[in-house]
């Protein structure tokens, strides 16, 4: 047996540790996968394959975005929540999917707020009321009269069952006291298309999906839903100026992980994330999308999400929100 001398046992602990840190290389290491629960093309696509090559320079891996729609975003959603917390998942969410969808379904088998834990909130897609040009109105106040003195009531239309313009829809109902019904199409650009043509009268949709026919003078755009007025459409008043009283809605995308992920990981994509969408480029190519960076630490990420589940569950209550 060979003696141990005691320069060898002095050295041991750095062999050790040496040895460890060969053992376990950095993160990523590997290509890192982006789970987005919707198909390509939604705001929250978009966004991801704005931020990716931007990951990619900084982190020495690839990023690739992996669209994973169903069930209201549950099917994408649910594959991260049961993915190993190593780092090399992560979730693309929504407010649809994230909050919305899991209060009205109610039989997810996890609670995405402690399945999940946040890295970042990257951005904020504003909610509109747009109505038709045939409607004659340019307000909220005109609006609200319209309805009121229509004795049938008003429908609106959405994206979807469950959706964040759904649920815009909802709490102006309960916020107004208005006769409305809902009537959800699949997909926004479903929507507008009836909006533009008169079929429906008026609909909660994504700002970006409202501007183009907005600007073309098909539709009329009345306020946001934001509690302040955003950055790329200043002119457009909010809900709350319109007269609607403790009304403020975020169609929110935000970076998510499996919990039990390593902190060192959460700890080096939170600030990346928010140099990334501090960079001119970045923000100019938001601000044509018509989103808002609204980047939130990791804390205040899961802080954020609790809140909403405070804000919405009354809401949906209410208002007997069901998927149909």
């Amino acid at each position: 047996m060979a003696a141990i001398t005691r320069r060898t046992a002095l050295a041991a602990p750095a062999m050790l540790l040496a040895s460890g840190a060969r053992a376990q290389p950095g993160w990523p290491g590997r290509p890192v996968t982006l789970i987005v629960p919707w198909a390509p093309g939604g705001s929250n696509d978009v966004v991801a394959r704005l931020l990716t090559p931007q990951l990619e320079a900084r982190f020495g891996q690839p990023f690739i975005i992996e669209n994973r729609p169903g069930g209201g975003g549950s099917v994408g959603m649910g594959l991260v929540a049961r993915a190993r917390p190593d780092g090399l998942t992560l979730l693309v969410s929504s407010a649809s999917n994230h909050v919305f969808h899991p209060l009205i379904a109610r039989d997810l088998g996890y609670d995405p707020r402690e399945a999940l834990q946040g890295i970042a909130m990257l951005v904020d897609v504003p909610n509109v009321l747009a109505a038709t040009k045939g409607l004659g109105v340019r307000t909220v106040p005109e609006l609200i009269a319209k309805v009121q003195a229509d004795p049938r009531g008003m429908s609106f239309g959405s994206s979807g069952v469950g959706s964040s313009n759904h649920l815009a829809g909802e709490l102006f109902r309960l916020r107004t006291g208005l006769d409305l019904t809902h009537i959800p199409y699949r997909g926004g650009g479903q929507a507008i298309t009836d909006l533009v043509a008169g079929t429906v009268p008026m609909v909660f949709l994504n700002l970006p999906t409202v501007i183009g026919p907005a600007e073309s003078g098909q539709v009329v755009i009345l306020a946001v839903g934001t509690d302040q007025r955003v950055a790329s459409r200043p002119d457009i008043p909010t809900m709350q100026e319109g007269g609607v009283p403790d009304y403020a809605v975020r169609s929110w995308t935000g970076l998510f992980a499996p919990r039990g992920t390593p902190r060192p990981v959460i700890e080096a994509l939170a600030p990346a994330l928010r140099e990334i969408l501090a960079m001119p480029a970045i923000r100019t190519r938001l601000t044509e999308m018509a989103s808002e960076p609204i980047w939130m630490d990791p804390a205040e990420t899961d802080r954020f999400v609790a809140a909403e589940y405070e804000r919405w569950a009354p809401v949906i209550r209410t208002a007997n929100v069901r998927l149909e």
